[in-house]
Order: C-alpha cells, then sequence, then structure tokens
C-alpha cells in the first residue's frame, strides 16, 4: 500500500491496483501536490461538501469515471452534475470495496455544497483494509468522546489547524482517546487563520501519548508493508 499527502486534507492511496482519493480539494489550494487532471481515480471519498474538501471531485470523477463515495446528499449532487457512478452512504453505515471495507463515521462539523444546498451530515472514515490494517480519516471534526470508539486504529489523520476544525490541544486529547500507532496531521498551515507549529504538536505527542507522529509534506509518499512503515 502506498498513500501520498496531497495537501491539506487530500489523500491519494493506492492498494494494489486500486487508486483511491480522498477530499481531493487540488485546483485551488496553494500547497497542492499535483493538478487535479494528473490523477487518476478508481474511487473517490468525500467527507462533506465545503470547497477545501470537496474540492475537484466532479471534474476528476468525470474524466476517470471513478466512483464517488459520499453522504447521501453530497452523491446526488454530484449525480446532477452527471458523476456517472456515485455510491451514496451514511453515517454509521458501512460497504466492503475492492480495497477494503469503509465504514462511514460522524464528524462534528457543517457542509455545505457549491451550490449553496445542505450537504447532509459531514463525516470521516474508518477503512480497514485486507490485511487487517485499519486507518481512521477524521477530516473535518471537532474533538468528541465517541473516538473512543475508534481506539486502537493503526492510523488516524487529524486535524490541527483550529479556528474550523479540532486545534493542537483537543487533537492531542483525541490522540490520548484514539491511541493510534501512528498519527498524522492534517488541516493546517493551507492558509494564516489555521497555522500551527506542527513540530511543536509533534513533540507534545511523542512526549506525552505512546503514538508516533508522522508529519507529511506535500507531495510526500509513503509505502506501508505489512502494516508498518518501510
Amino acid at each position: 500500500m502506498k498513500f501520498r499527502f496531497l495537501g491539506h486534507n487530500a489523500w491519494h492511496l493506492t492498494v494494489d491496483s486500486v487508486s483511491v482519493l480522498i477530499d481531493p480539494f487540488l485546483s485551488t489550494n496553494p500547497f497542492a501536490a499535483c493538478k487535479p487532471d494528473s490523477l487518476q481515480a478508481d474511487f473517490i471519498l468525500v467527507s462533506h461538501g465545503h470547497g477545501d474538501h470537496f474540492g475537484d471531485t466532479i471534474s476528476i470523477a468525470k474524466r476517470t469515471d471513478a466512483i464517488v463515495v459520499a453522504i447521501a446528499e453530497v452523491a446526488g449532487y454530484c449525480a446532477k452534475q452527471g458523476v456517472k457512478s456515485t455510491l451514496a452512504m451514511n453515517v454509521g453505515g458501512s460497504i466492503s470495496l475492492p480495497f477494503g471495507r469503509v465504514k462511514m463515521v460522524p464528524a462534528i462539523h457543517s457542509s455545505t455544497l457549491p451550490d449553496g444546498t445542505p450537504g447532509g451530515s459531514p463525516a470521516g472514515f474508518l477503512i480497514t483494509f485486507k490485511d487487517g490494517l485499519r486507518m481512521y480519516f477524521a477530516c473535518d471534526t471537532a474533538l468528541f468522546s465517541d473516538m473512543k470508539f475508534f481506539s486502537g486504529v493503526d492510523y488516524a489523520f487529524l486535524p490541527i489547524g483550529d479556528l474550523f476544525t479540532m486545534g493542537p490541544d483537543d487533537a492531542l486529547e483525541a490522540v490520548k482517546i484514539i491511541q493510534p500507532r501512528v498519527v498524522v496531521p492534517c488541516h493546517y498551515g493551507t492558509w494564516p487563520p489555521i497555522n500551527q507549529d506542527v513540530q511543536a504538536w509533534k513533540t507534545r505527542v511523542e512526549n506525552e501519548t505512546l503514538s508516533k507522529c508522522v508529519v507529511m509534506k506535500s507531495g510526500e509518499e509513503l509505502t506501508i508493508a505489512n502494516a508498518k512503515f518501510r
């Protein structure tokens, strides 16, 4: 398995021959690792309707015939925009896909689609891959106590930017609740209001928890083999 950080909260996972994008906000992302027309995708997972997450979903899906996996309102919007294949889910639901089992989990946030209509409930994703490795993508959320249900995941991808999501203090509490083997911070530094000292946060995580903190730069790719970083 390989996964690449594309900036902000955009991710590109390659599992065997399956290509998966998460929240592909690229064309207007000042720190995007690539242009949307350079990516291939079989599936696009969208956490909610805000532009810095929904991003280039429509254009990529139309070009690649990717299946858009999203909350029902977002999936319906994509279908109306001409996306051929969508998979509508709702919070609490799960489905087996070629790369693993995807569960849509709660996020405490808001969601509005590009045309201003409500985007349903925001969400995160808990993905269990075929080898048993589990990843929790929190996406945009506040801290909430039910994160305890994701306890023990291998990797947790948590926002730390504050203002619109958890800030460093609450994200550290999330690490203590979830106790992931590895935590990767995201959703910070894209614009001045969400600038954070990520290295200071990494130090706090590794001093106050048993989790390893991996700070990824936009464009950086990591390979996972047997549930461990190479």
